[in-house]
C-alpha cells in the first residue's frame, strides 16, 4: 500500500509499505478519504505540538472515512463493504479517566497520527478496533463523511461550554473547526454569532453559513465592530485559530462573566495572557481536548445538512500529491478551507 511519510520539516514522501495484518478485535479498513487537520499542519510546519515531537519518518492524519475490508471473529457489527467513520482515539477503558467517563483523556491513550502513539491515517489501509468505528452508511458522500470527526470537536466544545440558547457568540477563526463551531451554534439555538478570519474567502464562507457578522482582523477593528453591535459584550467566544492575539481579542469582546472556549492549538509552547483582564471580568476559561463520545451526534448533524458541510471540503488530492496538499492547507492559499487526501 502507499503511505505518506513526514521526513522532515515541511517534507513529505510517498512510499510503498506493507499493509497491516489481522489482529484480535480489529477491523481491516481500506482508506477512502483523510482530512488534513490543524494539528497535522503543526507537525508539518514545526515538527511538534508542545512537548510532543515528531520522530522521523512519521505518518500523520486522523480524520478519516474508510471501507471495511475484513473482520475478525471478535468484530461482529460490520460486514465487508460497510463505510465507517473512524474515531482516532484508542482508550484503555480501565484507568481512572476512562472510569470517570473521560476516555478522551485516558491515561494510556493511543491516538492516530500522534508521535509515539499510533501510526497516522495517511495510508491506504488501516487496522482499528471495532469500538473506534462508527457506521456511516453507504449513502453519505465522502466529502461529508470526512467532516464528521472535525464536527465532533465542535459538538464537544458546545457540550463543555454549556451555553444557553439565545446566547451571543464570537468565533475567532473560520477554518474548518471554526465553521463547524458556527454550524453547531445554530444547532444550539444561539443568538447573534460573530466570526473573524484573516482570509477573505473564509469570511465569505462564514457569512454563507449563517454568521450574523464576519470580518477580517487585518482590515477591521473587530473589537470595535462587535462591541458596536453588542455593547455589553458577548456571552461566549470560541477561539479556533491558535493565534495568541485572538485570546486578547476574545477577552476584550466578552461580557463580564463570559466564557472563553479555547479550541485552537497555538504554535508556541507557552502563551501569555492578561490575567488581570480575565480576573476583572471573571471570565471562565474552558479548554477543549478533542472530543468525548460525540461522533454519533456529529454524524446526525452532518446528515441534516450534508451539502453545506461538504462544501467546506474545497481541495481533494491523491496520496502522491500529499506535499502539495499540505503546502496548500498550510498556506491557506487558493481559496482552501478543507484539504483532503482521497484514496482510490
Amino acid at each position: 500500500m502507499k503511505a505518506s511519510f513526514l521526513t522532515g520539516i515541511r517534507r513529505l514522501e510517498t512510499r510503498v509499505v506493507a499493509a497491516p495484518g489481522p489482529g484480535k478485535g480489529l477491523l481491516l479498513l481500506k482508506n477512502r478519504m483523510v482530512g488534513i487537520c490543524g494539528s497535522d499542519l503543526h507537525y508539518f510546519n514545526e515538527g511538534r505540538i508542545g512537548d510532543q515531537s515528531v520522530v522521523y519518518p512519521f505518518i500523520m492524519g486522523h480524520e478519516c472515512v474508510a471501507e471495511v475490508c475484513a473482520i475478525q471473529e471478535e468484530a461482529s457489527r460490520f460486514s465487508p463493504g460497510d463505510m465507517v467513520i473512524v474515531d482516532p482515539a484508542v482508550s484503555c477503558g480501565s484507568c481512572s479517566q476512562c472510569r470517570a467517563g473521560r476516555p478522551h483523556t485516558c491515561l494510556n491513550l493511543k491516538f492516530m497520527g500522534a508521535p509515539g502513539q499510533l501510526e497516522g491515517a495517511l495510508a491506504g489501509m488501516l487496522a482499528m478496533p471495532e469500538s473506534c468505528c462508527h457506521p456511516a452508511g453507504n449513502d453519505l458522500s465522502l466529502r461529508a463523511a470526512v467532516m464528521v470527526e472535525p464536527l465532533s470537536i465542535a459538538v464537544h466544545a458546545f457540550r463543555l461550554a454549556g451555553i444557553p440558547a439565545g446566547s451571543t457568540i464570537g468565533i475567532l477563526g473560520a477554518g474548518p473547526i471554526g465553521l463547524c463551531v458556527l454550524f453547531e451554534s445554530q444547532k444550539a439555538g444561539a443568538g447573534s454569532v460573530f466570526v473573524t478570519d484573516r482570509r477573505a474567502h473564509r469570511v465569505a464562507a462564514a457569512m454563507k453559513a449563517g454568521a450574523s457578522w464576519a470580518g477580517n482582523p487585518e482590515r477591521n477593528d473587530i473589537v470595535q465592530e462587535i462591541l458596536e453591535r453588542e455593547t455589553e459584550g458577548l456571552d461566549a467566544v470560541f477561539e479556533c485559530c491558535g493565534d495568541p492575539e485572538a485570546l486578547d481579542q476574545a477577552v476584550s469582546i466578552l461580557k463580564p462573566g463570559g466564557r472563553l472556549v479555547v479550541v485552537g492549538i497555538p504554535a508556541a509552547e507557552r502563551v501569555p495572557q492578561d490575567l488581570h483582564a480575565l480576573r476583572r471580568k471573571e471570565i471562565t476559561v474552558i479548554h477543549v481536548r478533542r472530543q468525548n463520545g460525540c461522533i454519533a451526534t456529529a454524524l446526525e448533524h452532518v446528515r441534516a445538512n450534508p451539502d453545506l458541510i461538504e462544501s467546506w471540503v474545497t481541495h481533494v488530492f491523491g496520496i502522491e500529491d500529499a506535499q502539495r496538499a499540505f503546502e496548500t492547507a498550510s498556506g491557506r492559499s487558493d481559496g482552501v478551507i478543507k484539504a483532503v487526501i482521497a484514496f482510490g
